[in-house]
């Protein structure tokens, strides 16, 4: 299966921060039959596979938006919104206004509609002066009264996930969730389910960790499971082919293939393996970018401070946490490619 059918397909599932089973229950089962063993680690609902070489006897994340922070507003049937991700911030991602969304509840899924106030009913100093914000944002799931919207399993502490469905422009996928599905859909068609043990250089690991971007929870536990000599953390890359980004600020691009990260907002990777992927590329005339990403983090930082060398991989992705994410088909396959060549290339 191609890699892209893998990823618009995990995109589909529900998983929002401290709500990953589903996602969890496809990896699972697809990870069995191609690894050794597939097991659920010791934190939460991370899960992880294993697989060894034949020749010579290892977010995301699934993470989302929102929570419902009181389950219904003072008309008594809208959902107010608290943020599932940062501790405690009032800010919201941009424009979610007018977006399908998807309430995650007690009795399953309900569909919505991120809303606020239309501008013909606010004061000239509310219209002057507010912005939408997690105080003035709500979801409508179309229930008439309070006790409709709790007998449809709204709840306090239930998950709201952006529910935008994935389209192609040109060469260009674009939908919720690709942050970072991207990652398992290329462990799957790659790690698991193209490259051939007789092939492998190396034991394999996959792990699909929980709630990166509220602290790297699942991350954080991954050497109590994994004894792992090295690693490559994948992840969602950063573009700024846009024209209110700066190239100097992000010289990386749509299409340019993925990005190699020598340092982010916590850690520094691994020289080591970025050279040898690098190496790696240039051998196979594959291409990629080199990037260093200042204000976000990833799973790799966990990894390196477990003392796992550690090197992060990320496939360019335009609108990042937003209502929508965008990417390119061909990184998905430079990624693959590049991911296949350092597998099966002698450590």
């Amino acid at each position: 299966m191609a890699v892209e059918t893998i990823l618009t397909e995990l995109m589909a599932i529900p998983g929002p921060t401290g709500r990953e089973s589903l996602v969890m229950d496809w990896l699972r089962e697809r990870w069995q039959g191609h690894a050794e063993s597939v097991w659920d680690t010791k934190v939460w609902q991370s899960a992880g596979a294993r697989r060894r070489q034949r020749a010579n006897p290892a977010d995301s994340g699934t993470r989302r938006r929102a929570v419902a922070r009181h389950p219904l507003n003072r008309r008594e049937r809208l959902l107010w919104l608290s943020n599932g991700q940062a501790p405690s911030t009032n800010v919201t991602h941009r424009y979610p206004v007018g977006q399908p969304a998807l309430v995650v509840g007690r009795h399953g899924q309900i569909d919505g509609l991120f809303a606020a106030a239309s501008g013909h009913i606010l004061t000239v100093r509310q219209r002057d002066t507010e912005r939408v914000d997690l105080d003035t944002l709500f979801v409508d799931i179309g229930a008439a009264s309070r006790a409709e919207a709790v007998s449809m399993g709204a709840h306090v502490g239930a998950s709201i996930v952006w529910n935008t469905p994935p389209r192609r422009l040109g060469n260009r996928l674009y939908g919720k969730a690709i942050d970072d599905r991207v990652a398992l859909a290329l462990m799957l068609t790659e790690l698991i389910e193209t490259v051939s043990p007789d092939d492998s250089a190396y034991d394999l690991y996959l792990a699909a960790t929980i709630q990166e971007e509220i602290g790297l929870v699942g991350s954080l536990s991954l050497r109590a499971d994994v004894d792992a000599d090295l690693a490559i953390a994948l992840d969602n890359g950063l573009v700024g082919d846009i024209p209110t980004v700066s190239s100097g600020l992000m010289p990386t691009v749509l299409g340019g293939g993925p990005t190699l990260v020598y340092k982010d907002a916590h850690v520094h990777y691994d020289i080591r393996l970025i050279d040898r992927l690098t190496d790696i590329a240039s051998e196979r005339d594959i291409p990629v970018q080199h990037a260093v990403y200042e204000q976000i983090g990833s799973d790799g930082s966990a990894l390196i401070k477990q003392g796992i060398p550690t090197a992060l991989l990320g496939p360019a992705t335009r609108y990042t946490h937003s209502a929508f994410e965008m990417i390119d088909v061909r990184d998905l396959d430079s990624s693959l490619d590049l991911l296949a060549a350092f597998v099966t290339s002698a450590p």
